[in-house]
């Protein structure tokens, strides 16, 4: 992992393999971001150099330049942040601090094998605290796996970083960002982990390991004790599989703390459908269905390492679908969590159930507010595309909070409806509901059915909810892209720590 320092010194004078610089996109090409603080000749000969290269400044462009003047880096990248948000609400530019951030992933992926760099894409607190967390996520890879050969091949990440800062500034931005980006790291491990050594069993022990010594108490509740606790969504989703159910709470109490939120995660480890069987190559990214309860793992971590004045419990809700004798049935009635029946209608939607498990269990303890988080529907990727979460609330300021929290953060989100119309097609003739409706709306449909097991406040008033929505962004099948690698993403995850962070 890269080692990172915050520095106010003369980049010019820096002696580092690389000097890293920003470039915005202009109409006629890329313009070298101001504020560099460099000598004039070296300003004119890279303004130069990138008009002669045709360089159009647009997000996770690279442009190298070797012996450039004044300048003691033998190696100068200038990286695209794109253009810059108008303002507008419409506008889909991100904010600055996410240009910077994925700048800088973009560059310390372009740096990978060499032994040292200085970042200087801006001089305030906001864009170093960007620029650090762009720098420890873009130098992530997965790599526990590979033989010795491959390993040996593969280049190691930039051994060490300094983000430009001017002044000198008493919050630990350096040391905030590094434990953020260690919980987005470990989710990414997480969910990257086969599920032949990942499933509920070996997930709670992970988790259980990396709370030792923190301020997180660690509860695993196993068949027996989810049994005599009348968990059925849980438990019946995880009957099918020779590996058994899991449910772990995790308790987060600073001393002081005013406000109680509630984190609940789906945990999914493998996903084959069930009886309703994907196919073949729908199954193969599928040990990613666990993301949810990672981000809420790897988030209680960090707020509790970050000392964030906010009690917050989190429940992962772990199980396996999979088809052996014992696997549920369309047609087979579940009773869940506070005694709601479920008519089971299609097995591959196995998600909603855990998560209403951990819904019901959550709304007992009566928090301020209850966010789940999941890879739930295939919906929402045709709704909003691979790289945006979907997030729906019975509380329109829960859901703008969660909202404005995530695109604080990086993570672009949007909010949903929930239709009050779209209950009437869970309706259930044998049981008090069906876990499935109408396939339109789809996203929202598995929405309102969790709805349906938020529990009520001490006033008798619905608990405030959120659901959030992370099939798109969960998991990345595709190209390396800013600071996101191919495989888990870790999203989510520093949605949650900001939210906790706005009722601090």
């Amino acid at each position: 992992m890269t080692t990172l320092t915050l520095t106010d010194s003369k980049i010019a004078t820096a002696k580092v393999d690389a000097l890293v610089l920003a470039s915005t996109a202009g109409e006629d090409g890329a313009l070298l971001a101001e504020g560099t603080d460099l000598p004039k000749n070296a300003v004119t000969h890279i303004t130069k150099n990138l008009s002669a290269t045709g360089a159009s400044g647009k997000a996770d462009e690279v442009v190298k330049l070797a012996g450039v003047p004044g300048v003691a880096a033998g190696l100068v990248l200038v990286v695209g942040t794109g253009k810059p948000a108008s303002g507008r609400p419409s506008d889909s530019a991100p904010h600055a601090s996410e240009r910077h951030r994925r700048a800088a992933g973009a560059a310390v992926r372009a740096l990978a094998g060499k032994d040292s760099a200085v970042f200087a894409l801006g001089g305030g607190a906001e864009e170093a605290r960007a620029v650090a967390e762009g720098v420890l996520l873009g130098g992530y890879a997965f790599q526990t796996f590979l033989g010795e050969g491959k390993a040996a091949s593969a280049k190691a990440p930039l051994a060490s970083a300094q983000v430009y800062l001017k002044g000198r500034h008493k919050e630990d931005i350096a040391g905030q960002s590094a434990t953020v980006a260690d919980a987005v790291r470990y989710a990414r491990d997480l969910v990257n982990t086969p599920p032949n050594v990942l499933f509920p069993e070996s997930f709670a022990h992970s988790v259980s390991q990396h709370a030792a010594g923190t301020k997180v108490k660690i509860d695993v509740w196993d068949t027996d004790k989810l049994q005599a606790e009348g968990c059925g969504g849980i438990l019946g989703v995880g009957q099918g599989s020779g590996r058994p159910p899991r449910l772990v709470t995790m308790t987060y109490k600073p001393r002081g703390a005013k406000v109680h939120l509630a984190f609940v995660g789906k945990g999914i480890t493998f996903d084959s459908g069930g009886l309703c069987i994907k196919p073949g190559t729908g199954m193969v990214t599928m040990k990613c269905d666990m993301a949810g309860a990672a981000a809420v793992a790897a988030s209680i971590l960090a707020l509790a390492e970050l000392k964030v004045p906010v009690a917050v419990t989190g429940y992962l809700c772990l199980a396996e679908n999979m088809t052996g004798d014992l696997a549920q049935r369309p047609g087979d009635i579940v009773t869940m969590r506070g005694g709601r029946t479920v008519e089971i209608i299609n097995t591959d939607a196995e998600g909603r159930l855990v998560m209403a498990d951990g819904i019901a269990l959550a709304s007992e303890q009566q928090p301020d507010a209850i966010v789940d988080i999941a890879t739930l529907t295939g919906a929402c990727v045709i709704a909003l595309g691979n790289r945006t979460m979907g997030v729906m609330a019975n509380d329109d300021d829960l859901r703008e909070r969660v909202t404005t929290a995530a695109t604080g953060a990086g993570e672009a989100a949007w909010g949903m409806p929930l239709p009050e119309e779209i209950r009437g097609s869970m309706d259930s003739p044998v049981a008090d509901l069906k876990h499935t409706g109408d396939r339109a709306g789809g996203m929202m449909v598995a929405a309102k059915f969790l709805e349906e097991f938020v529990g009520k406040d001490a006033a008798g008033e619905a608990i405030s909810w959120s659901h959030v929505d992370i099939a798109g962004p969960g998991f990345n099948e595709k190209g390396a892209w800013g600071y996101t690698p191919t495989g888990g993403t870790g999203s989510g995850v520093r949605a949650l720590i900001e939210l906790a962070r706005s009722y601090a």
